[in-house]
């Protein structure tokens, strides 16, 4: 899952950014509502979290832009306001949640999963790939009803691979969706995690789901390999 942060306390920010990337997200930044629309409307993200009093351009406008120029990614307020008119406010602007500081991470984590299924209520609950097999919403993986157990970075690769088996994904796609916009590493990092994949979910069973296409990138087989 792909969130982006538009939140101009620095040390917030950045907290929020690590604890989301240790449950396996990949996290964009921004602390200026300019800079906040801009990556909204440039990139593709599975929720967007918006403080509502931001330098530039508020939260408020930010969400009535988003919704002007029809980009319907789920938008969570997040403010330290918590009088109803502002909560009403930003949800008559098209907000999809509102979530008052200080919050709990746990709650934080169920509400970001929450409206990244409602967004995804036409894909199915659960991904299969043949016998293999992942829940989003319970952060399992099943191989021939073994349940394997993934780090979140191994997880959120699978799952990408999985919402695009068949089709072929290069590393700088990868990189984008289960890293971040920032990623100035090896690009290598990515054979080194399907590495660490294949030796999960192939190597045990005789199987070859992840396939590596020359020169192009890798495809996850629809029939799971």
């Amino acid at each position: 899952m792909r969130i982006l942060i538009v939140e101009d306390e620095v040390s917030l920010a950045e907290t929020l950014r690590e604890g989301l990337v240790g449950e396996g997200f990949a996290v964009d930044v921004m602390h200026d509502g300019n800079d906040g629309l801009w990556a909204a409307t440039e990139h593709p993200y599975d929720v967007i979290m918006l403080d509502i009093m931001l330098p530039g351009l508020s939260g408020y406008e930010i969400c009535r832009r988003l919704r002007a120029q029809q980009v319907w990614t789920p938008v969570l307020m997040l403010t330290a306001k918590d009088g109803e008119y502002d909560q009403a406010d930003a949800l008559d602007l098209g907000a999809d949640d509102y979530l008052t500081k200080p919050f709990s991470f746990v709650v934080l984590l169920a509400r970001l999963r929450a409206l990244a299924r409602r967004r995804l209520r036409e894909r199915p609950t659960v991904l299969s790939a043949g016998d293999l097999s992942l829940d989003p919403a319970r952060r399992t993986v099943r191989r021939a009803q073994d349940q394997i157990v993934l780090t979140p970075r191994e997880f959120a690769l699978l799952e990408f691979l999985m919402r695009h088996r068949g089709d072929v994904v290069s590393k700088r796609a990868i990189l984008d969706n289960v890293w971040d916009m920032n990623f100035i590493g090896d690009d290598n990092i990515v054979e080194v995690y399907v590495r660490y994949l294949r030796k999960k979910i192939d190597q045990p069973y005789g199987r070859a789901a992840i396939e590596t296409v020359r020169g192009a990138g890798y495809r996850l087989h629809p029939t799971g390999g």
